[in-house]
C-alpha cells in the first residue's frame, strides 16, 4: 500500500517541554503555533515520514517576563530563527513502539535527534474523517543549538537546565483522495 497524506490536527495535539530551573523544579512551557503532516504507510509505519514546523515566537510558559527572555536573543532569538522544524529521515520498529529519527532545526542550527514514539490507533470520527493518533518524547541538550545563556547561583548550579525534555501528542486527519479530471 502507498503511503497517504496525514494532516496534523493541531486542535488536537500539542508539543509541550519542561526544563530544570534552578536545579530544584522544571518549568513547563509549549508552543501554541504549529503545523505538520505525516505520509503514513498504513501497511508498514517504517516507511512513514513527519514533517513539522512550529513558530518559534509561540513559546508558551504562562509567564509574559520569561516568555519575552526565550524568545530573545539569549535563547531562541526569534528575529533571526522565526521557525523550528522537524523532519524524519527514518522510522524503526523499536519493542513495542517505534524510534523516529530526524533533523531538527532550532536556532540555526541543525542536528539529529531520536524520538521514541508509539502509534495509538486509527479510528473514524462522526463525521467519517478517518483519524490516527501518535504520541513521542525526546530529550536534547540546549547547548547542542547553540542555546548556551544561563546564570550561576549562588547556592551552586545553573539557572537554566541543560537537558530539554519534548512531550509530543499528535492526532492526524486522512486527507481525501483527490480525483483526477
Amino acid at each position: 500500500m502507498a503511503s497517504t497524506t496525514w494532516d496534523i490536527d493541531v486542535g488536537h495535539s500539542a508539543i509541550h517541554f519542561w526544563v530544570r530551573h534552578m536545579v530544584i523544579s522544571k518549568v513547563h512551557g509549549r508552543f501554541a503555533r504549529w503545523s505538520g503532516a505525516i505520509q503514513l504507510d498504513e501497511a508498514d509505519l517504517t516507511r512513514s515520514t513527519v514533517d513539522v514546523k512550529i513558530d518559534a515566537a509561540s513559546i508558551d510558559t504562562q509567564v509574559a517576563d520569561r516568555d519575552a527572555h526565550l524568545k530573545s536573543p539569549d535563547f531562541l532569538d526569534v528575529a533571526k530563527h522565526p521557525e523550528i522544524a522537524f523532519r524524519s529521515r527514518k522510522l524503526e520498529k523499536a519493542g513495542a513502539g517505534y524510534r523516529v529519527t530526524g533533523d531538527l532545526s532550532l536556532h540555526g542550527v541543525t542536528r539529529e535527534v531520536v524520538l521514541e514514539a508509539e502509534f495509538a490507533g486509527s479510528a473514524k470520527d462522526p463525521w467519517g474523517n478517518q483519524r490516527a493518533g501518535f504520541s513521542a518524547k525526546a530529550a536534547i541538550d540546549r547547548r547542542e543549538f547553540g542555546l548556551v545563556w544561563n546564570a550561576a547561583l549562588e547556592t551552586g548550579g545553573v539557572l537554566v537546565g541543560e537537558k530539554v525534555e519534548i512531550t509530543i501528542e499528535l492526532e492526524a486527519v486522512k486527507k481525501a483522495a483527490s480525483v483526477a479530471a
